[in-house]
């Protein structure tokens, strides 16, 4: 194990200049390596009410109201870390390494540590992260939440996360990120590994609520086995820097399914390079990707990549966006990749304006021009997602709806 790890710090430094095959390149050295540790907080309710506020716009509820278990981690310090329910774990990922051996058999499994310079800084600059695990048919009553939160303004944060549903087990995740009210800058780079084991149901749900200037490099990849299913669900409406990230799933087992929803929206100086990958390598396999753009002034690109490789497979991938500022760019770049005769694969790319009979239509019933542009926008931000659970579904709408009154 000491020589696995050492022979991954070799390829980090090996890849540390590497630049990644898309998006805007950044200056990692721009940003402070260093901060002040921060006290753990046993009680949640000490915590301050900004820092509440800032954490609950990101889905992450500091009361702790229907939910499993909690995790916070604060600029490099993990602040809390409390499970509720049995069957369900949530540590500090370096706790975790030490406590189980075999982890390190997930550890850079789904995400190659020599991707690109953002995975080997990870690697070079780790500062915890999150493990989160259901036990063999355990099935989460409420979902569990993690924060990853930024106080200090112009910090670099590298966190590794490791997710494990178990055969037969069910698992629902919030997570949410953020920054200190007064925070305008920093960088984030998150590594999340997530493993869907055989007959398993992984529910990740992700919130930002980004500082308008922070960078954010995600990693991240997923191992569905057979008869799994991994949904992942992302929105992000608040104004932020430079955003880019590209999750892939492999979906090895038979009758594995993902589902991709992603609900951006771009402010005037926000650019957002994101998309989702699915390798379909085993019969049966289904996937989806489904991703709605708006563009107030910002740039957004909208990817999508879907690999069949076997026969009696399926996959639809839908990219739609809105344009409702001149300046605004959307960029939909749809692919599809078919390697065998008996593969079914399609795709639906649209971009364009609301259509002024619509508002007019609205007007016409006695709403303002705002309220119907309003209306419309709700309407068309509203993607239904199957397998979603109702507390999960809630929230979710929650952070729409409160991103929907400061932009609209």
């Amino acid at each position: 194990m000491v020589k696995e790890r050492e022979e991954k710090k070799i390829l980090a430094k090996e890849a540390k200049d590497k630049l990644a095959t898309y998006g805007t390149d950044i200056n990692l050295e721009a940003f402070s390596p260093e901060t002040d540790e921060h006290p753990y907080q046993e009680n949640l309710s000490a915590f301050p009410l900004s820092d509440q506020e800032q954490m609950l716009k990101a889905g992450v509820d500091i009361a702790a109201k229907n939910r499993s278990g909690t995790f916070i981690q604060k600029d490099h310090s993990v602040v809390h870390c409390s499970a509720s329910q049995e069957g369900m774990e949530i540590m500090d990922i370096d706790q975790a390494r030490e406590k189980y051996d075999w982890l390190h058999d997930y550890w850079w499994k789904a995400v190659p540590v020599n991707m690109d310079k953002y995975t080997a800084r990870a690697e070079l600059h780790q500062e915890h992260g999150y493990f989160i695990r259901s036990l063999p048919g355990a099935k989460s009553i409420y979902p569990l939440q993690a924060c990853l939160y930024l106080e200090e303004d112009n910090l670099a944060q590298d966190v590794h996360n490791i997710v494990i549903a178990e055969e037969g087990s069910e698992l629902h995740i919030i997570t949410g990120c953020a920054t200190g009210p007064h925070v305008k800058s920093g960088l984030h780079v998150g590594i999340s590994e997530f493993y869907v084991k055989k007959g398993a149901k992984l529910t990740f749900t992700m919130i930002h609520n980004w500082a308008e200037n922070m960078a954010i490099r995600p990693r991240s990849a997923t191992i569905v086995e057979e008869g799994g299913l991994f949904l992942s669900n992302y929105v992000c409406m608040q104004p932020v820097g430079t955003l880019q990230m590209y999750p892939v799933t492999y979906l090895v087992g038979e009758n594995a399914t993902a589902r991709y929803n992603s609900i951006l929206i771009a402010t005037p100086g926000s650019e957002m390079d994101i998309g989702s990958r699915v390798f379909l390598k085993a019969k049966g396999a289904r996937a989806e990707i489904i991703s709605r753009a708006i563009t107030t002034g910002g740039k957004i690109i909208a990817r999508g990549h879907i690999i069949g490789e076997v026969p009696g497979i399926k996959a639809h991938l839908e990219c739609k966006g809105l344009i409702l500022s001149d300046k605004g760019i959307i960029h939909a770049v749809p692919e599809l990749e078919g390697h065998r005769q008996d593969v079914d694969l399609s795709h639906e790319a649209a971009v364009g304006k609301i259509a002024q009979e619509e508002v007019e239509y609205l007007m016409a019933r006695g709403l303002s021009q705002e309220e119907a542009t309003a209306t419309i926008v709700r309407g068309f931000l509203n993607v239904e997602i199957e397998g979603l659970p109702p507390e999960l579904k809630a929230e979710m709408d929650k952070a729409v709806e409160i991103s929907e009154k400061s932009l609209l």
